[in-house]
This record gives C-alpha cells, structure tokens and sequence, in this order.
C-alpha cells in the first residue's frame, strides 16, 4: 500500500518542517510515504469562505485519481487511539487499498465536493491547530502506528 498525505500551502516553520522530514524519513522504512504540498489559492483574501473553499477543492481533486482511498482529515471525522488507529490501518492493507490519500484542507475546510468524493474522514483531536503543525502531528502518528503494527519499542501503553 502507498500513503500520501495531500496538504494545502507549503510549512514555512523551519521547525516543524524539520520534525516533519524526521519522521517521513522514519516511515521509509515500513511504506511508501508521499507528502504533497498543494500550493496556496492566489488571492485568497478577495475570495469568499465558500469560493476559497472550491477552488481549494478544486486543486484537491484534480491531485486524487478515482482509485485513490480517500480520507479527509476533518474536525468532524472519527477519532482513534493510536492503537486503533494501527489497527485501521492494518485492515486497509488487509482489503487490498493500493493508494490511501489523507488531506488536510485550507482554513475553511473542504468543499462539498471533496466531501462528497471521500471515503471517509479522520479526526486528530477535538482541540483544533494549525495546519502546519496536523502535518507533523499526522506524520508522527502514521509513524507510530506502523511501530505498532510491528510491535516495536516506540509507543508504550
């Protein structure tokens, strides 16, 4: 199985983008990991909400072909433990998913099309953070769960 997380504007947090790099490089070693930065909509003050909200969508989907497992990574969504969600993980390579594609939106969240479009959505916490700073928090947790999945010294219960 290959995973990507598909996201909106680029890290300008040295920082982050640096524990980001960490941890892509540490999930080389269990899958094909892609990160892809979407570039930012142009004029995106003029725009209203709902019209950042599509073209955004637009550019998401125009990025996923219709094989793509799709995952929307949404205050909404579904929340697991990091055990949990290993084992969702697990059960998507069990089924066979060849391309699993996480996104994380723009400020305003998703279009209705890009909601339409998704298989499911996935809920990092209730509390609500940047966009820069889910990325690592994503990264970090995909990280995790494949330790979990190895039963590697990494998380601890």
């Amino acid at each position: 199985m290959n995973i990507k997380l598909i996201a909106v504007g680029k890290t300008d947090n040295s920082a982050l983008q640096e524990l980001i790099t960490t941890y892509e490089k540490r999930l080389s070693y269990y899958i094909n990991f892609e990160l892809q930065l979407l570039p930012d909509i142009k004029n995106s003050k003029s725009l209203s909400e709902e019209q950042q909200k599509t073209k955004e969508g637009e550019l998401i989907l125009s990025n996923i072909a219709s094989s793509h497992h799709l995952i929307l990574l949404d205050e909404r969504g579904k929340e697991y433990t990091s055990v949990a969600f290993a084992d969702e993980l697990q059960k998507k390579m069990n089924v066979g998913i060849k391309q699993l594609t996480f996104v994380i939106g723009g400020p305003y969240g998703f279009s209705k099309e890009v909601y339409d479009r998704a298989n499911g959505k996935l809920s990092l916490s209730k509390l609500t953070f940047s966009h820069q700073m889910i990325r690592l928090f994503f990264v970090e947790q995909l990280y995790r769960a494949f330790t979990i999945l190895r039963n590697e010294p990494y998380h601890h219960q």
